[in-house]
């Protein structure tokens, strides 16, 4: 049976639909194409197979914001974390006049979940905290497309060290798609919340022929950041043993710093044009079998 948009656009928040059933809806309704499950092949494809079917508990630890820290830690040192103020298990534990005047607050639990304080006396902290009492109710499992890892993480907030490039208003961003525990290519994103500029490379910095549906391609070339192979290095450590994972990191005056681990960009639901490329990217990840005797993965 066909349905329109406006059908798939309801179906897609009828949250008592099994799982399966769920995800293919709200994949025709992202992706205006049918969700194949059984012989995946597109990468957004391959990524909700592993929404589905790959639960190994340390996703939760690396998907959360603050317990990922001692991962990276353990896997390549302190010195590439951003410096941690802080962390709270409710909005009223937050002591504004001991944080800097320059920070970042983030929800550990989900994505966008951020505020960016450059100046504090300008902050307004009673919309702050509203907005964060509404971090601490939200759910990305449940209010965003069944992303397994975000399902058992606490809530929380952290406060960072707020970062800043030399001449840029906003932090250029370096995106590792790891495939199997190897980087293949890198997303960069620039001016990320005022032009959404995006472009990828390859390990040899050379410039890719694609990138993603609804964001700007960077029709320009970014310049190589000096610890770029060093990147690399980190974010094969980080992503080993992974089927997928995105490994983002940020350059600050040559020093690496550590950003997150996601293992489902934009939800499995932003396709690549062109849109050949959606399959060329999938067959870089091998799925991992699923033991006979269960449905799901639960161990490496």
């Amino acid at each position: 049976m066909k349905f329109k948009k406006s059908t798939y656009r309801l179906l897609k928040n009828f949250k008592f639909l099994p799982n399966k059933r769920l995800l293919k809806i709200r994949y025709r309704y992202y992706t205006d194409d049918k969700l194949n499950l059984e012989n995946p092949k597109k990468f957004n494809e391959k990524i909700t197979w592993l929404k589905l079917h790959f639960h190994v508990p340390l996703l939760t630890q690396l998907a959360d914001k603050f317990a990922v820290r001692e991962y990276v830690s353990k896997k390549i040192g302190d010195v590439y974390l951003n410096e941690l103020y802080n962390v709270y298990y409710s909005v009223d534990a937050i002591d504004f006049d001991q944080l800097p005047n320059q920070f970042v607050l983030k929800g550990v639990h989900g994505s966008s979940l951020n505020i960016i304080v450059k100046d504090k006396s300008k902050l307004d902290i009673k919309k702050a905290k509203k907005t964060m009492r509404k971090w601490m109710k939200h759910c990305q499992y449940k209010k965003v497309g069944l992303e397994w890892a975000y399902k058992n993480i606490e809530p929380k907030i952290i406060a960072e060290k707020y970062l800043e490039e030399e001449d840029r208003e906003v932090l250029l961003d370096y995106k590792f798609f790891c495939f199997n525990g190897k980087p293949k290519f890198v997303q960069i994103d620039l001016e990320r919340g005022i032009e959404d500029y995006r472009c990828f490379y390859d390990l040899d910095w050379k410039k890719l022929p694609f990138s993603t549906v609804k964001n700007t391609f960077f029709e320009g070339e970014v310049e190589k950041p000096s610890n770029f192979d060093e990147m690399i290095k980190l974010a094969y450590n980080l992503s080993e043993n992974l089927p997928f994972s995105r490994v983002d990191f940020y350059s600050i005056k040559g020093r690496t710093i550590f950003g997150e681990i996601t293992f489902y960009p934009a939800d499995g639901k932003k396709n690549f044009v062109p849109d050949e490329y959606n399959e060329i990217i999938g067959d870089y990840l091998k799925l991992p079998k699923i033991p006979e005797e269960h449905k799901i993965i639960t161990v490496f």
